[in-house]
């Protein structure tokens, strides 16, 4: 049976909402909101329909399970994500999202950094194909693709690059976060 469970947390004086789509053989894909139970509403949505468009079935009945306050403790530190990793289901992804997922996550640690380029020389591929691999990342924060940014800057993210320097700076990451690398 697949299934959804939301867990309601707060972190640097903000509220953060967590959403695990999941089943019995593990996560399936994950997101969150920093603005309330509308916003998370619309993410659910979004990542349901990447899942569906990958012919991964889901519902969203929701309940209860560990998995959002599993994010929550990588997200605040005392669980590493590599350690969730085994959680992923990795449903719907192409063998080459597999591996920069696990790559990624395997190799960059919370408070660090890496480039699109210097993930992609890992990967023998492009920056291009890293970041689009980072752009459908279905498991938000577990796999920690806010760890990724541009050489001359900050970077993309979905849903927002506000939500993507949050985590940095959650991470003390500050050299990414500062007016020179955002703008």
């Amino acid at each position: 049976m697949r299934m959804l469970s939301v867990g309601d947390f707060h972190i640097a004086g903000r509220e953060i909402k967590v959403a695990v789509l999941w089943d019995e053989r593990g996560v399936l894909g994950v997101t969150y909101s920093l603005e309330g139970d509308e916003f998370l509403r619309e993410r659910v949505i979004t990542l349901g329909s990447f899942l569906s468009r990958r012919g991964v079935a889901f519902n969203t009945s929701v309940a209860a399970s560990r998995f959002p306050e599993t994010v929550f403790d990588a997200i605040r530190g005392r669980l590493p994500n590599v350690n969730v990793l085994p959680m992923l289901s990795f449903d719907g992804l192409t063998p080459f999202e597999r591996k920069v997922y696990e790559v990624l996550t395997k190799t960059v640690k919370r408070g660090e950094v890496i480039t699109y380029g210097e993930l992609a020389r890992r990967l023998n591929t492009s920056p291009r194909a890293v970041g689009g691999a980072m752009m459908r990342n279905p498991y938000s924060i577990v796999v920690p693709c806010h760890r990724v940014v541009a050489s001359n800057g900050i970077g993309n993210y979905t849903p927002k690059v506000s939500y993507k320097e949050f985590l940095l700076e959650i991470e003390g990451v500050k050299r990414w976060t500062n007016s020179k690398f955002t703008s």
